[in-house]
């Protein structure tokens, strides 16, 4: 496979899974700059096992990932997950949320610079909450909390913005909202975004391209290709029988 400038993340010949049990194998997979795609498949399909392998949190069982043209420097991932549990006992607020994405370039027990805190604050007015950020996190609505993690996300100035479901648990017109921030994002900044969505007529109005999760392996293709109306019910089908041992897709 030739590596160009375009490619950000390349896999080749992986294979994802937990201890002995192989839930994908044999990806190949590059993903360019600039990429909006959406991760999609029925639940038990491997999406989460994905992604925690992409993003470092596991290795994968076999197989390379590589991030070609970073000048030697790790590439820095932007993590938006399908859930948060803050402890709503905690006094966190909503810039303390947003100021953990910084953390990586700060290091630990130093106070935060000046610099980084307009940053942050910057994240926190590119997503609207940044009248909210004296606010306790755990008051908030789904879609500001939602907000608030996606500006958490782009305070670590990442090279790929990784969603896991953004839009769940919140009613269709906050949904759409953060979608629409989400294709602003990246036609303005040219952010690379991979995300899992399984709202399949919002992934056509949004994304560029599709991974398709099937069959324990992975298929590759454009959104007119993959989400006709006809494939949708195969997309979201029934779990595949080797589900993955402890993941919640």
């Amino acid at each position: 496979m030739i590596v160009t400038d375009s490619i950000l993340l390349k896999l080749e010949r992986v294979a994802v899974g937990y201890g002995r049990l192989v839930v994908l194998s044999h990806i190949d997979l590059t993903i360019d700059r600039g990429a909006f795609t959406g991760l999609i498949g029925a639940n038990g399909s491997g999406k989460s096992t994905l992604l925690r392998t992409l993003l470092g949190i596991q290795p994968p069982l076999a197989g390379r990932i590589e991030f070609p043209g970073q000048d030697g420097r790790p590439p820095v991932l932007g993590y938006v997950p399908q859930r948060e549990a803050l402890d709503s006992a905690f006094l966190v607020s909503v810039e303390d949320v947003a100021l953990m994405g910084a953390c990586g370039r700060v290091r630990p027990g130093r106070f935060f610079p000046r610099a980084e805190k307009d940053w942050v604050r910057a994240c926190l007015r590119e997503v609207d909450v940044e009248d909210l950020a004296p606010r306790r996190f755990s008051e908030l609505s789904g879609g500001q909390k939602q907000r608030v993690l996606i500006a958490r996300a782009l305070a670590t100035r990442p090279d790929l913005l990784v969603l896991d479901e953004p839009t769940t648990g919140i009613d269709t017109r906050t949904a759409r909202a953060i979608l629409d921030l989400l294709r602003r994002l990246h036609e303005e900044k040219g952010l690379t975004i991979l995300m899992v969505n399984h709202d399949l007529p919002a992934l056509r109005r949004y994304v560029k391209d599709v991974i398709w999760i099937r069959d324990g392996g992975v298929a590759r293709g454009s959104v007119t290709e993959w989400l006709r109306p006809d494939q949708m019910d195969d997309a979201l089908g029934p779990p595949l029988d080797r589900k993955e041992k402890g993941a919640r897709d």
